[in-house]
């Protein structure tokens, strides 16, 4: 079963060519996006907007250290 669907993977490359373009903005800031990671964050993020087939993203957060 695939992980992402045919729509998440077309939005990703939309914005994957914005950013080869160096015209991808971030947020509401508006920088200019810099890091490849991001801009797949990014444009897996539209898809879910969208409603197409995408995964929940990771949840990271503190890791929570045992005692010692």
């Amino acid at each position: 079963m695939a992980k992402y669907g045919k729509k998440a993977q077309e939005t990703v490359e939309q914005t994957m060519e914005e950013y080869k373009k160096g015209e991808l903005k971030s947020g509401t800031s508006g920088k200019k996006v810099t890091d490849r990671k991001q801009a797949v964050a990014i444009g897996l993020s539209k898809a879910r907007k969208k409603g197409a087939k995408v995964p929940e993203p990771h949840q990271g957060g503190t890791s929570h250290r045992g005692s010692s």
